[in-house]
């Protein structure tokens, strides 16, 4: 049996996906409906579903909100993800919390939402057709502005943020490269004014994030 909770503020959406389930798929039981996010906690107090069934627009507390918290409290309660809308930036914030599943109410038919039910339950990855052509197009964006951010910088300057990922001060950086401390601090400024920042921190997490360093 696969257990599931359903959060919706629209309960004849909520009513259409009950009866959906009760009709096509009897291995697949509702034990819980809310409304908002604060009743979907409440309910998750008292019962520890397999998977959620979240939109993303509630009148209380976003779906990205539950769906990072479930996903740092809970990590094994599965989450597929329902949205009207769907912007990019949704989309890759979803992603990066680890979500499992993301359909369209829009664009999903009966037979969607059910195969993406069983797939996610059997531990793998389910994506709309409309969300997947979004996530290539997120994709190829990324490895663009990887390769553009990657051409700003020197082959010396890309060894500067790995070593300083790897938490080495500006003398270790050095005597790695062979060269000066100071120039290495200058690579450092350099740096900060190509890319928009001003902290080694940030020089790391941007590089992080855009792929410029693994």
């Amino acid at each position: 049996m696969i257990n599931a909770i359903l959060v919706d503020d629209h309960a004849l959406f909520r009513t259409g996906v009950r009866m959906l389930l009760e009709k096509r798929c009897p291995d697949v039981k509702i034990v819980g409906e809310a409304a908002t996010g604060a009743a979907f906690f409440q309910l998750l107090s008292e019962t520890h579903p397999d998977i959620i069934l979240l939109d993303i627009i509630l009148p209380d507390i976003s779906g990205v909100e539950i769906a990072q918290r479930l996903k740092k409290e809970h990590p094994d309660i599965k989450i597929l993800a329902l949205a009207a809308e769907n912007s990019h930036a949704t989309i890759q914030r979803m992603l990066d919390i680890g979500i499992e599943s993301f359909i369209s109410k829009t664009m999903t038919d009966e037979n969607t939402l059910i195969q993406a039910i069983y797939a996610i339950n059997e531990g793998f990855e389910f994506f709309g057709k409309d969300i997947s052509e979004i996530m290539y197009r997120i994709y190829i964006a990324k490895q663009k502005n990887t390769a553009k951010n990657s051409t700003l910088l020197t082959q010396q300057e890309q060894q500067i943020i790995e070593l300083c990922q790897k938490r080495m001060f500006a003398k270790e950086i050095a005597a790695h490269l062979n060269i000066a401390p100071r120039t290495v601090e200058k690579h450092k400024e350099k740096i900060f004014k190509k890319l928009g920042i001003n902290s080694t921190y940030d020089m790391v997490q941007y590089a992080l994030k855009h792929g410029i360093i693994g």
